[in-house]
């Protein structure tokens, strides 16, 4: 199989013969033994590969379609997994030195989902560490490149799931989203990215970040692709107490219904200083074009959203400084051999083990969280958090959708945010909003700049309303792929 794959075709073609599962996994692991090490493009996406575990299921899946068995709806399809997600057996580093070594007894229940339903799960994808970034400049392992532009970067946390889709080193990927670490990435990629409403999918298996932002969801070429993804992803899990006990849509059906009658709500606060005039008129032409699908396009107000980005930095950092005090070298991971005490053994590992950006994080949330700055800081932020989401709920009364820029820029060069942390931070500022909020998102490819960049559209819609996004996200999508025969 040739060009842009799919999940129906590749499903198809292992139910036909006309390839197998196995030649398939092959053909990707020889584009990323080719392209992603430094003897080709040096995209570095792949931390770790689990051929034996990838071979054996496809000889699974190749087995049940010669018998002419039914085929899981993710047959034979070549998947990468973030390594903040557990998979049995393979390392799990969260891009950090802290936990190199470690390989997890057990599988992430998202990771588990892909593979009951037939996927063939390729290997372990770079990230920044701990997912703290928004360029995949904070891994442990090396930066991660764009595959549209190797002088760029692929977006963060989630760098290496958008770059591995984007490069064609698998078909579909599992990144996490924080505060924008899988719609930014895909936006900087050129790739669909969606944002689950939070416990639409378990997070069990998952290293925690911020257990009240972080979110599992699916990077693929096509919208549809998510949809299937998402079906597979989603439901219930009673390892999960903050997975959602409410019935799985059938995303995909819903592709096929029209656009038309829907309401689409275009915030002002997301088309100010600072948004690149290409990606500005990329996003008007996406309104224009679902105007033409017969959608009602209005104005809708997200009042705090100046507010979200000191909000989330608030709130990310407290969570991540209480989540990230259990690696201290005691059970798993790296161990400063060099430490004649406890308290100094804990002191050098973590030293040794943490990242700039971690140990950045850490400091500002221990600090938010301290005796005398908890209610000034912490407490108010969830104060804004809530402002934020009646924000959010407010405009869902009047809308179906709200559209707007993904990012404010099209992919930064290499090393260019690197001295200045703000800047970086400020690269997610259209994505935390939603993040706090709790809705979901998706980033869906909608054009390029001048010099070849991609850009992506986000359409977010109400809580649990994935299947109403999805289906707007398809008709950008058509609109798209019309403007690219017409040109």
């Amino acid at each position: 199989m040739d060009g842009l794959m799919t999940i129906d075709a590749v499903r198809a073609a292992v139910a036909a013969g006309t390839t197998t599962a196995t030649a398939l996994a092959e053909q990707h692991y020889a584009r990323i033994a080719a392209d992603d090490g430094a003897n080709g493009k040096g995209i570095n996406s792949f931390l770790a590969l689990s051929r034996e575990r990838a071979l054996a299921q496809a000889a699974r899946v190749d087995a049940a379609a010669a018998k002419g068995e039914a085929l899981g709806p993710l047959a034979g399809v070549p998947v990468g997994i973030k390594d903040v997600l557990a998979m049995q057996g393979s390392p799990a580093t969260a891009g950090s030195l802290i936990l190199k070594g470690y390989r997890p007894p057990y599988d992430a229940t998202a990771v588990a989902k892909l593979e009951a339903a037939g996927a063939v799960l390729l290997g372990k994808l770079n990230c920044d560490e701990f997912a703290m970034g928004s360029s995949n400049e904070n891994s442990a392992y090396g930066a991660v490149k764009n595959p549209k532009a190797l002088d760029r970067v692929p977006g963060g946390s989630s760098g290496g799931s958008a770059a591995a889709v984007a490069a064609g080193f698998a078909v579909a990927t599992l990144g996490t989203d924080t505060g924008g670490s899988i719609r930014q990435p895909a936006a900087f990629c050129g790739v669909v990215g969606v944002l689950p409403t939070y416990g639409r999918v378990s997070r069990y298996g998952l290293i925690a970040f911020a257990s009240s932002l972080d979110r599992v969801g699916p990077f693929t070429n096509t919208v549809k692709d998510a949809a299937t993804l998402l079906e597979v992803l989603a439901g219930r899990d009673v390892m999960d107490e903050t997975s959602a006990d409410r019935p799985v849509d059938g995303y995909v059906a819903a592709l096929e219904n029209p656009v038309e009658g829907l309401r689409v709500g275009v915030p002002a606060e997301y088309f100010g200083e600072g948004l690149d005039p290409e990606i500005r008129a990329a996003i008007e032409r996406v309104l224009d074009g679902l105007k033409l699908a017969g959608c009602v396009v209005k104005p809708v107000s997200l009042p705090h959203t100046k507010y979200a980005i000191p909000t989330y930095y608030v709130i990310a950092t407290a969570e991540a400084s209480s989540n990230l005090s259990r690696f201290d070298g005691v059970r798993f991971g790296l161990r400063s051999e060099d430490a004649a005490t406890l308290s100094a053994m804990y002191r050098k590992t973590r030293d040794a083990g943490f990242g700039p950006e971690v140990k950045r994080r850490i400091l500002l949330g221990t600090y938010a969280l301290s005796a005398g700055y908890y209610d000034a800081y912490y407490r108010k932020a969830q104060q804004v958090r809530g402002l934020l989401t009646r924000d959010f709920l407010a405009a869902f009364g009047e809308v179906d959708v709200i559209v707007g820029p993904m990012t404010p820029t099209p992919a930064f060069k290499l090393g260019e945010k690197t001295d200045d942390p703000v800047a970086m931070y400020l690269a997610d500022i259209y994505s935390v909003a939603a993040s706090l909020a709790g809705i979901c998102g998706v980033s869906v490819p909608c054009g390029e700049t001048k010099d070849g960049l991609p850009i992506g559209v986000q359409i977010m819609a109400r809580h649990f309303d994935e299947a109403t996004m999805l289906r707007v996200g398809a008709a950008v999508e058509g609109q798209q792929a019309g403007r690219q025969v017409e040109g």
